[in-house]
């Protein structure tokens, strides 16, 4: 019975440690609040709420895949110039910046993902107040352009 007391002890012990190691090293988190998007076409992806300051620092990093009918979306308090580098990030992604309006205002294609620094940076050429992170070829595959709206709900804070 006592050893089967300390087993189950060691096996808590070691759980906890995992959790806080996992958590240590940041590993990926599981999705968070998910959203329906759509483009002009009508097609309908979810995407993850990126909206508070670590939630945004943290982004796609350690992500080892997505989905192509998934994506993050990014949502700025007040409009900005918001600069994105892909460090930590494993997979290559389309970067779509949209105004307050949710018209789309810049695109990047194709971004690698950057594991090594230096990490490139990427800016929009005005403010914007939401940015879409897709799937590398999501832009293509949709025909997705500078000045298309897209749509989506914010859920209620």
């Amino acid at each position: 019975m006592l050893s089967r007391l300390i087993s189950c002890c060691a096996l808590c012990l070691l759980n906890a440690v995992l959790v806080l190691t996992w958590n240590a090293s940041a590993g990926p988190p599981s999705p968070g609040v998910m959203i329906p998007l759509s483009y002009p076409d009508g097609t309908r992806i979810l995407v993850e709420i990126a909206d508070t300051n670590e939630k945004r620092a943290r982004g796609l990093m350690f992500r080892e895949h997505m989905a192509s009918g998934q994506g993050m979306l990014f949502v700025f308090e007040e409009p900005g110039r918001w600069t994105f580098w892909m460090k930590n990030t494993k997979i290559p992604l389309d970067i779509l910046w949209l105004d307050q309006n949710k018209r789309t205002v810049d695109i990047m294609e194709n971004i690698p993902g950057c594991v090594q620094e230096p990490c490139l940076q990427y800016q929009p050429s005005k403010d914007v107040s939401y940015v879409l992170e897709v799937p590398a070829g999501s832009v293509k595959r949709q025909k997705l352009a500078k000045g298309m709206q897209l749509s989506f709900q914010l859920p209620k804070k």
